[in-house]
């Protein structure tokens, strides 16, 4: 059963993945240029709608979140700045190590790309982005997607200090179990309801996290009776009738749908092979998510470079780059995920360290 429940996180983890890939490459660079001349609704349908797969990624990362943290329910009083540290760990130190590798790309391509590369790079910069501080400084991004890293950090920490003040409160089990979802409800009524609308807010996690939350309801109420549990959704699915209603989000759509595709899974995923290659995409997607950019960099400059020579051929050229870009992003996930991210979580600091089970994803 938790092999079943887990598929459809898998499958919509990889498929969030690739369309992040798939977005950049509609955004930056020549290739992006030529193939929006070459394909322009299909490069526009990735450039307008493939961000919005961050959607996915928020909605998974909540179920995971809630998942993780009721596992230390029991514990939180006194785990929680562990449980921070490890979930900081788990981001900050590979995401430093693609900020390094984006860098080494940039002044590579830097001659023929220079509107893609960072104007300056001081170590304000490196320092903020290791605080997960650049967008609350303003401090110019140095890589694509910085921002998500810091905005699920946030809202980590958000759910924690949720659950971590409810352990604190002289309350018993079963009322926390109750006051859990129903504060989360109340956090992600009033970003969808509001917050949500404010773009001025989008550097915070609250913006973000009616998404998030959605994903840590839909993992409580899996455990709960179903009478309770489709009272619960019929509240949330009048709440997001009324935020889009206020204001129509296809964001809010995507988050909904994901929801909806996790809730309603109740097949297997498959055969084994199939279970076993979407698992590895899953497994390798945030080390994909930081390493598709230098990889992007680079094939945007050959291709830019080959532009210049005598009959480039451009429309043959753009589709066979981007195609390229794509699946070497995919290839470079695997030892960036091998030699730097896994062997990061298999080492943590000692503050980091907790009870067997108590792994942050």
């Amino acid at each position: 059963m938790a092999a079943v429940r887990l598929f459809p996180l898998d499958a919509l983890r990889a498929l969030a993945a690739q369309l992040i890939v798939l977005h950049h490459l509609s955004v930056y660079g020549p290739i992006a240029e030529a193939m929006h001349a070459l394909f322009p609704l299909l490069t526009g349908w990735f450039y307008d709608y493939g961000r919005m797969a961050v959607q996915i990624f928020l909605v998974l990362g909540g179920y995971l979140s809630a998942r993780a943290l009721s596992a230390q329910e029991s514990q939180l009083h006194r785990s929680a700045p562990a449980l921070l540290a490890q979930r900081y760990w788990r981001l900050v130190p590979p995401f430093m190590a693609a900020v390094m590798l984006t860098l080494a790309a940039s002044w590579l391509v830097k001659p023929l790309l220079p509107e893609l590369v960072p104007e300056q790079v001081n170590l304000l910069q490196l320092i903020a982005h290791a605080l997960l501080l650049h967008d609350l400084l303003q401090v110019e991004a140095l890589t694509v997607g910085a921002w998500y890293v810091a905005i699920d950090f946030q809202l980590f920490a958000l759910l924690l200090l949720v659950m971590w003040g409810l352990r604190r409160l002289p309350l018993s089990l079963g009322m926390r179990q109750r006051l859990a979802p129903a504060l989360v409800g109340l956090l992600c009524a009033a970003s969808l309801l509001m917050f949500n609308r404010m773009g001025e807010l989008d550097a915070y996690g609250i913006y973000f996290f009616g998404a998030y939350g959605l994903g840590a309801l839909l993992f409580w109420s899996q455990s709960w009776s179903a009478r309770r549990r489709w009272l619960t959704w019929s509240l949330l699915g009048s709440m997001l009738a009324a935020a889009l209603a206020i204001q129509f989000r296809e964001r809010l759509v995507v988050a909904a749908m994901t929801v909806i595709v996790v809730a309603a899974w109740r097949h297997g995923g498959g055969p084994a092979w199939f279970q076993a290659r979407l698992q590895g995409l899953a497994r390798h997607a945030y080390a994909l998510f930081l390493v598709h950019f230098p990889v992007c960099l680079l094939v945007n400059a050959l291709y830019e470079h080959r532009a210049e020579s005598p009959a480039p051929m451009l429309d043959v050229l753009a589709p066979l780059a981007l195609i390229a870009a794509w699946g070497l992003s995919n290839v470079a996930a695997v030892p960036f995920y091998r030699w730097i991210e896994a062997p990061l979580m298999r080492w943590r600091p000692a503050a980091a360290v907790l009870p067997r089970g108590a792994a942050i994803r």
